[in-house]
């Protein structure tokens, strides 16, 4: 009797044979766990925001815009390094995994340290006690950020989506019962730390390898510095993400902060959604890839083409019913939050497309470019706040919008350089759905314009048959049916690859 040889947990060459299938595959997977986590953080949003006050959303979004510089930065970009590298051992997991374990310690105790200046800063008591509670998630993320990596990096994307969804359904009940119990603004501060300290404990059960003790001479300094600029780049992007809030709430208040913050984060949940999984099959494909300037770019471009054509029509119905989405999802009490959640809309395929630029540059191993790249974005939004500042919470929302779309034809020429992709060939692949979204847009403004629908829910149903009908109508376009005819064979080739994967497991 043979024992059965055991595949080396940081190898990657078994990947090979089946990239295209083990992608595809993985995108179905991570998809499916995406629809369900969308519809549990949807509910926690709709049930909190009818128990909660703006002002206990504000008194959150005050913590987290300062927090989120160093969430950003807790990892140091190791995951990102862990995946991308070409070859990698035990010992080099071991040490990036005690840097990540003492950069999530320090940060959860300079956190603490400032609690008392975010309390002075904003004017709000509130603040420090929210500020020390919510510490804690930066070391229990720094204890799953190498064993996330690699789940990532052996492309077990199942394993990721059934862990992310046993997460959801335990913390958001949980949260949601503590409102219903009066806890205030405490039961959004349980969501987050609930839902990572499930996850790092799935992710320690997912993977069967166990961190050493730190050694010198493990080799990973080139891992670091590599990790470095990715962290820099996600903290400058996240900076661009969070002068927002902290200047609202300076200057505005608690109570407006809450109106912005839910406006944003109730569009960001399609985003996050959308990117996420996406962020988790692209980068570790593309990094197998990279040497392969042309097969490389005809990747991104189906990746591409396939998150806009999901995603614009989610959008467009968005845009046209900001109105009552807020009305029935957060309640009467959050009405101020309409106009802002129409206007940041407006950017939203821009705040998705900037994603395939992080995939592209950490996959080729660019991150001093990708790091340069959001300095300047962020310099430029964090301007664009300022200026909409004085004019209120509308005047932020539509400055920062208008500001990302005029800069992202040069985000994305800076991104393309030295790859076989260019502006005319994204463009080639995302025009027929960005057109079939505008046209949605245009049916639907006009049939409203026309007929008032007597109740909120008629209301969105009336969008979603206008946008119906559009796509139903686009299949009659052949470009359209092209697109949709390169999505559906790919998923053909999944199938094929599973049959043949069944019979020749790795």
């Amino acid at each position: 009797m043979t024992t059965p040889q055991k595949i080396d947990p940081f190898a990657t060459e078994h990947l090979q044979s089946d990239l295209k299938g083990r992608s595809v595959r993985g995108g179905v997977a991570t998809l499916t766990s995406q629809i369900a986590q969308f519809a549990i953080l949807t509910t926690s949003t709709i049930a909190l925001a009818h128990l909660l006050t703006p002002r206990d959303f504000g008194l959150y979004a005050m913590v987290t815009a300062i927090t989120g510089f160093g969430q950003s930065f807790a990892d140091l970009g190791l995951s990102e390094a862990t995946i991308q590298r070409p070859d990698i051992n035990h010992r080099q997991v071991t040490a990036l995994f005690w840097v990540n374990v003492a950069i999530g310690l320090g940060l959860m105790m300079v956190t603490i340290a400032l609690a008392p200046v975010m309390g002075w800063f904003y004017r709000e008591a509130q603040v420090r006690g929210i500020a020390i509670a919510v510490s804690p998630v930066f070391l229990i993320c720094a204890l799953r950020v190498q064993h996330d990596a690699l789940i990532k990096r052996q492309m077990r994307f199942m394993a990721l989506a059934i862990r992310d969804v046993i997460s959801c359904a335990v913390a958001v009940p949980v949260a949601i019962a503590m409102a219903m119990h009066g806890s205030g603004y405490w039961a959004i501060v349980a969501l987050p730390l609930l839902l990572n300290f499930m996850a790092m404990a799935q992710s320690w059960l997912f993977v069967q390898w166990r961190p050493g003790l730190p050694s010198r001479g493990a080799g990973v300094r080139g891992m670091i510095s590599f990790g470095g600029n990715v962290a820099a780049s996600y903290v400058i992007l996240n900076t661009s993400r969070s002068v927002d809030n902290i200047l609202i709430g300076w200057y505005w208040g608690a109570g407006p902060l809450g109106l912005y913050s839910r406006a944003f984060n109730l569009l960001m949940i399609p985003i996050r959604q959308l990117s996420g999984p996406a962020f988790s099959v692209a980068v570790p494909g593309f990094s197998i890839i990279q040497s392969d300037r042309e097969r490389l770019a005809r990747y991104y471009l189906h990746a591409v083409s396939f998150l806009v054509w999901i995603a614009t029509p989610i959008f467009g119905f968005l845009f046209v019913g900001a109105a009552p989405v807020i009305l029935l999802a957060l309640g009467r009490r959050w009405g101020g939050a309409a106009p802002v959640f129409e206007l940041l809309v407006i950017a939203a395929l821009g705040q998705l497309l900037l994603q395939p630029t992080i995939w592209l540059m950490v996959s080729r191993g660019e991150s001093r470019r990708l790091r340069n790249l959001f300095f300047a974005v962020a310099a430029i939004l964090i301007a664009g706040y300022a200026i909409g500042l004085p004019f209120g919470i509308k005047g932020v929302a539509l400055s920062g919008s208008l500001l990302l779309l005029s800069i992202f034809p040069w985000v994305l020429k800076f991104s393309f350089r030295d790859t076989a992709l260019t502006l005319r060939r994204l463009g080639a692949a995302i025009l027929c759905p960005v057109l079939v979204c505008l046209a949605g847009i245009a049916v639907a403004e006009l049939v409203l314009r026309f007929w008032t629908p007597p109740s909120t829910p008629l209301h969105l149903v009336i969008i979603g048959v206008c946008f119906a009908a559009v796509y139903a109508t686009a299949l009659l376009i052949p470009a359209t049916r092209n697109d949709l005819e390169t999505i559906v064979s790919v998923f053909r080739s999944r199938e094929r690859a599973a049959v043949a994967s069944a019979g020749n497991p790795d």
